[in-house]
């Protein structure tokens, strides 16, 4: 019993030996001296940082945020008052134009459309180039007159002649196309028709006086006649012999007062019929000038004329009980388009005609192509579109052909000039035309990636990072590849670069893809 006891002494003694001599170990191994610690964080040896070569296509592309809008924005303005309504208001009604029903922001304007009404009184839409400027009525000639008899031709209204001169078939043609919207033609006001009244009056007047003084010639020459005569007579059957000197003498001092003071009058008569038949000349010329100008007319406040149409209401910024002074908002056509803006040194890539991506938020794409460059492409201002008229029975196509060629020959010289001239880091403006808009509908003002390709690769080529590519004095690029356990420069040539690679082709030595090219070290 002794020995078995003494051998689990044993036992244990070497047990905890073991265990001590583990801990020790296991102390040793985690306990480090300040040298080693500072040792094991040493830097490994510096080495080159290379990227293996790649056989790859590349396209070139420029890609910029932009925003939807639609075509040609411009502002809306009335270039006048509307009429007064019935010919019996009293004068000074309607002189305080007031909004009565506000345009619609989005509303898609045709020709022959109410865009609003003032004083109850519409606002039309026409389309044709030259802008209103006047009031249209009775006797009136010009451009502005022959578009409106082209305009309402369109609409179904025959005006008669297109001749440019407002006459009673343009009239009839007006108050046809305003009753046809529930609205009566503008007619001669109560002002209009007072002062008809007094220009008759005055022709009245003047030919009573023309009359009055006429008769009252005819009456003096019929007394100066019977005197003469009755002087005569008693002359013949009363001279005598012995009162012969005498009377002669006293009849013949009669007779030369009678005459000169007859001759006078009838100069003075004279001088009153001129003046009597020069004022009804006069009032029939007044009267016949106002009469040209008496009927129905086209207020200038009551047609907008546009370049094109359909327009589309864009903005609008005034509301029912305003005064419709100054802009009343915005329109625009109704195709949409992208501007954008690109540095300077990536315009000097893009020409017009390019295809265009555009990438909504949502991830949906849209073909497009580049319009305009530049100053070209800034659509801020007001478009133009004072081009000629529209050809006879053409309607808004002749006009908007040529509106259209105008503004094509236009971009192009200035789209030219923006890119070439496009050296400074400033950006410059692009607008980009979108044929068929499809996800980008109902979406203006939303924001888009355009992507625009600039070049491509023929097929896969060799490329390396740009970082990879070392100029040398002389000019020429190149290369350093980690070959043999060194280091070898390669003189290569490069061609297309794009997102961060350049094509290369080896100009000296040996380039294939799967090398490793030096990028840092």
């Amino acid at each position: 019993m002794k020995r078995l006891g003494s051998r689990r002494q044993l036992g244990a003694l070497v047990g905890a030996v073991v265990l001590v001599g583990a801990g020790g170990w296991f102390a040793g191994t985690q306990v480090r001296s300040p040298a080693d610690a500072a040792a094991s964080h040493r830097a490994p040896k510096a080495g080159p940082v290379t990227v293996e070569v790649e056989r790859r296509s590349l396209t070139a592309t420029v890609v910029a945020t932009g925003t939807v809008a639609f075509t040609s924005p411009r502002p809306l303005s009335l270039a006048g008052s509307v009429g007064t309504g019935a010919v019996t208001s009293p004068a000074g009604e309607g002189s305080e134009q007031r909004v009565t029903k506000a345009p619609v922001a989005g509303t898609k304007v045709k020709e022959g459309d109410v865009l609003m009404t003032v004083n109850g009184r519409p606002v039309l839409a026409l389309a044709g180039p030259v802008p209103m400027y006047r009031a249209m009525g009775p006797g009136a000639t010009g451009d502005d007159v022959k578009q409106l008899q082209k305009a309402l031709r369109r609409l179904g209204f025959d005006p008669g002649s297109s001749g440019g001169t407002f006459g009673r078939a343009t009239a009839t043609a007006v108050t046809n196309w305003y009753r046809n919207k529930g609205y009566e033609a503008q007619q001669p006001s109560a002002e209009d028709q007072q002062q008809l009244g007094q220009l008759q009056q005055a022709v009245s007047s003047a030919q009573e006086a023309l009359l009055t003084t006429r008769s009252a010639d005819a009456d003096d020459g019929a007394g100066t006649g019977g005197g003469t005569g009755t002087g005569t007579g008693g002359k013949a059957s009363t001279g005598t012999e012995t009162g012969a000197g005498t009377g002669t003498g006293a009849e013949t001092s009669t007779e030369t007062r009678t005459d000169t003071q007859s001759s006078t009058d009838r100069q003075v008569q004279a001088i009153q019929l001129r003046s009597a038949q020069k004022s009804l000349d006069m009032a029939n010329n007044a009267l016949s000038s106002f009469q040209a100008t008496y009927g129905t007319k086209v207020p200038a406040g009551e047609v907008v004329f546009f370049p094109e149409l359909p327009v589309r209401l864009d903005k609008v910024t005034v509301k029912t009980g305003d005064a419709p002074s100054g802009p009343v908002g915005t329109v625009t056509g109704s195709e949409l388009l992208v501007e954008a803006a690109v540095p300077g040194e990536d315009a000097e890539l893009l020409r017009r005609g390019m295809p265009v991506e555009v990438t909504t938020t949502g991830g949906e794409k849209v073909k497009g192509k580049v319009e305009a460059i530049g100053s070209a492409a800034d659509t801020s201002g007001t478009q133009g579109g004072d081009g000629g008229a529209a050809s006879e029975g053409s309607g808004t196509g002749a006009a908007d052909a040529s509106d259209g060629a105008a503004d094509t020959d236009a971009a192009g010289t200035s789209g030219t000039d923006g890119a070439s001239g496009a050296s400074g880091p400033g950006p410059v403006q692009l607008r980009i035309s979108i044929p068929d808009p499809g996800p980008l509908a109902g979406q203006a003002e939303a924001s888009v990636k355009v992507t625009i390709g600039v070049g491509a690769s023929d097929g896969k080529v060799l490329t390396v990072p740009l970082a990879a590519i070392r100029t040398s004095a002389d000019g020429k690029a190149r290369v350093q590849v980690e070959r043999d356990g060194g280091v070898r420069d390669v003189s290569v040539t490069v061609g297309l670069s794009a997102a961060g690679l350049v094509e290369v082709k080896p100009a000296g030595g040996t380039l294939e893809q799967g090398d490793k090219v030096v990028v840092g070290k």
